[in-house]
């Protein structure tokens, strides 16, 4: 991923790139590479030209999406992709199915582990929804399975949310925004 703020320089540097890879008997994947018009004034480039809301692009799991923050200046949203997230789901509810008679501790805390390791990489700020959303169709599965182990075991929601609330982590962001993760102070 590369960004450029005119069109030119970014077909300069792909006409130097796509050269540059030759030489070395490689090419750009044609449907991974691509040139579109995102940032801060993409929005209003495109309805000037009565082309809508600027395309949003997939980059290692995540969505990126030109936006603007409560004041209303550009701000760079990253989601989730629905499509990982909904694999994740389909994985852990598997997985649910076949740990249906442990012990609820046992299943707690490999589910605790779960939702732990997907907030450790998806806890980006502006992914908030996304976070929220993981965890209650978790314990919705999570809710399921318990209330299959048995004919009468149809579990209230009230239980489900204590217990939830005991072995689920809550979703937090655990990585800074940028200008504060590079914000390094020397002692010199």
């Amino acid at each position: 991923m590369v960004g450029f703020e005119h069109e030119t320089d970014a077909r300069r540097f792909w006409d130097a790139m796509r050269v540059r890879l030759q030489e070395f008997s490689l090419s750009l994947h044609p449907e991974k590479t691509r040139l579109i018009e995102f940032g801060r004034y993409a929005a209003n480039r495109r309805k000037q030209r009565g082309l809508g809301k600027p395309e949003t692009f997939n980059f290692l799991g995540m969505t990126f999406i030109c936006g603007k923050s409560r004041g209303g200046k550009f701000l760079l949203k990253r989601r989730t992709r629905r499509d990982r997230m909904q694999a994740k789901i389909k994985e852990v509810a598997g997985e649910l199915r076949r740990r249906m008679h442990q012990s609820i501790p046992e299943q707690g805390k490999w589910l605790k582990q779960v939702i732990t390791g997907f907030f450790n990489y998806h806890a980006v700020p502006t992914n908030w929804a996304a976070l929220g959303a993981f965890r209650a169709e978790i314990t919705e599965r999570w809710r399921r399975t318990l209330s299959r182990r048995s004919q009468k075991g149809d579990l209230n929601w009230t239980r489900m949310a204590k217990m939830a609330d005991d072995w689920l982590p809550k979703p937090r962001i655990l990585h800074p925004w940028p200008n504060q993760r590079f914000a390094v102070r020397h002692p010199r």
